[in-house]
């Protein structure tokens, strides 16, 4: 089954003011989608929009034909956005078996692999607290890929991370797309977005536009 998410006329209005301005968009699987634009030109709001996370004022997101605040169950997505956190005083492990214990659909020797994938050691005891600002972001890497999503929403996966964990993490990217995932991607590095996206959309002042 090929995932397609298809956006259709999109618009979030907050305090009077359009955030997001009718956007329409199909996206299917396998593809990695690049998301570029200024600083408040409305990127995390889109995604939080086709995600789930916030519900448009008007328009509709369909994941797979489903109305992502219709459907029971729900696509399975993964999510980073920013300003994502874990729990600080629990150890990297902990943190990733309380988030699958939420939908119980990988093992726990599924989620320690998952942690090993980024780089980060399944057994370190140290807190969430205690890791440096890359393994923090390695690890909100693993918790949005961990349970096989259909959907990958992606804000900044590269932030903080050094160069031997970029390396690894659009390894991952690009693994998530070929397993089938429809996976969306916005970031400020341009090689990551010239690197590993097929089609690139210009958010503008809540307006969306591809590349050509």
């Amino acid at each position: 089954m090929e995932h397609v998410l298809k956006a259709e006329h999109v618009t979030k209005i907050i305090k009077k003011k359009e955030i997001l301005k009718d956007i329409s968009l199909e996206l299917r699987g396998g593809k990695i989608y690049g998301f570029v634009g200024e600083n408040g030109s409305g990127k995390t709001m889109l995604f939080r929009a086709l995600s789930g996370l916030i519900r448009p004022t008007s328009g509709t997101v369909l994941l797979d034909g489903q109305d992502i605040h219709r459907s029971h169950p729900p696509a399975k997505i993964g999510v980073i956005i920013e300003n994502s956190a874990m729990w600080p005083d629990l150890t990297g492990m902990e943190n990733l078996l309380y988030l699958s214990a939420l939908n119980r659909y990988i093992s726990k020797e599924e989620v320690r692999n998952q942690m090993a994938r980024v780089g980060l050691d399944p057994e370190n005891r140290l807190p969430v607290r205690k890791y440096s600002l890359g393994m923090k972001q390695r690890l909100i890497v693993a918790q949005a890929v961990m349970e096989k999503p259909d959907f990958l929403f992606l804000d900044e996966p590269t932030n903080a991370i050094d160069k031997d964990g970029v390396v690894i993490i659009r390894w991952i990217i690009e693994e998530e797309a070929k397993r089938g995932a429809v996976v969306l991607m916005a970031s400020h590095v341009s090689q990551d977005v010239s690197d590993l996206c097929s089609e690139v959309y210009f958010m503008e002042e809540g307006r969306c536009s591809r590349s050509l």
